[in-house]
């Protein structure tokens, strides 16, 4: 049995508000839990998007009520937010743009408006950025134009890796993320796991991508899982949706990697609790843990998933390590299978300070 700190994942849909039928803040914290996560960092792609005054309240109250693990806002940059979007940056735990497209409506694409966001949004406040080839270089140079640090999702390609090591090598401050999907799975994949299924963004890259990410380990700041939920329906639909449900699934799979001697259990919590608390500015979760069954045996299947979703790409897949018991903040919270608390419990790491929670008697 493994006792770790609590894991974080900094970047996760939770679909509500507008599309709770995929997910809402109840379901994905769940799936949070089962996966050993107890903090998530919540992307603004929802229907409608987190932009503005009104969208981010709705989307505050939404996770105050339903939440189960705790959690951080992002805000998203819009050419129409420009001037207000700082104004909101003290109750979000950064801003997330998107300069490719991606499920939803958000996206940046003149260079002015990125340019103006990155100088106005607080310096104390990271900068997210989705961006794919070319966006990525020119998310860098702006960045570094402008004197700031910047956090490129999902990285994915052998040119996207090494552009970033030699950022990084030239002292620029830029730090990124993987997916575990990326690391795990690539083209060969598509046939077995299905077309439309396999639909994510970015999309999934040859073995030589994915070898170049194993690589440079070295370079790679965060796992994210990009937690991003459609039902089987709409994924095997005309138009299937991009993107994958990961939460339950990580930690396996990079449990797997440990044993076959490609990671070691501190590249998984600096990836998974030092980093993302450092690059993100996340309170310590104090009487926070997570126990783990190193040897248990299990195989992946979606209709066993907290997620609303139901399906995983990893289906079929026999791991070994599973969350058995999660505590947060001294408080008993998840027993496989079992969540033993009620939604609202997780608590906004930005929002209005909460009063401590109540001392329990120690039993006689």
């Amino acid at each position: 049995m493994l006792t770790l700190p609590g894991l974080i994942d900094p970047h996760v849909h939770m679909r509500e508000p507008g599309q709770t039928h995929k997910e809402d803040w109840r379901s994905g914290t769940a799936a949070a839990l089962a996966g050993g996560f107890t903090c998530i960092l919540a992307m603004p792609n929802t229907d409608p998007p987190v932009t503005d005054p009104a969208s981010l309240e709705s989307a505050e109250e939404s996770a105050r009520k339903r939440a189960l693990c705790d959690y951080g806002l992002f805000l998203g940059a819009g050419e129409d937010n420009v001037e207000t979007a700082a104004g909101l940056a003290p109750k979000t735990v950064g801003l997330k743009m998107y300069l490719d497209r991606t499920f939803g409506p958000l996206r940046l694409g003149d260079p002015g408006a990125i340019a103006a966001h990155m100088t106005n949004w607080p310096a104390q406040k990271p900068i997210v950025v989705h961006a794919e080839g070319k966006r990525i270089a020119l998310a860098i140079q702006l960045a570094a134009r402008l004197g700031r640090s910047v956090h490129i999702a999902h990285v994915s390609r052998k040119k996207e890796i090494l552009l970033i090591k030699l950022s990084k090598e030239k002292g620029l401050a830029v730090t990124c993320e993987v997916t575990p999907h990326h690391l795990f799975l690539t083209k060969e994949d598509i046939p077995r796991i299905g077309a439309g299924r396999s639909e994510v963004r970015p999309k999934l890259a040859t073995k030589a991508d994915q070898q170049a990410l194993w690589e440079n380990l070295a370079v790679i700041d965060c796992f994210a899982t990009d937690h991003a939920p459609h039902t089987i329906a709409e994924k095997d639909g005309e138009n299937p949706p991009p993107g994958f449900p990961g939460l339950e699934t990580a930690l396996a799979l990079l449990l797997g990697a440990v044993r076959e001697g490609r990671l070691t259990m501190e590249d998984i919590l600096k990836r998974m609790v030092d980093n993302p608390r450092r690059i993100f500015h996340l309170p310590e979760q104090v009487d926070t843990f997570i126990d783990v069954d190193f040897d248990a045996q299990w195989t992946i299947r979606g209709h066993y998933l907290q997620s609303r979703c139901e399906w995983t790409p990893f289906e079929g897949m026999p791991v070994r390590g599973k969350v058995v018991e999660v505590n947060l903040r001294g408080r008993i919270v998840y027993q496989a299978p079992d969540v033993l608390v009620q939604p609202g419990y997780g608590r906004d790491l930005f929002g209005p300070a909460l009063p401590p929670e109540p001392i329990k008697p120690i039993p006689m």
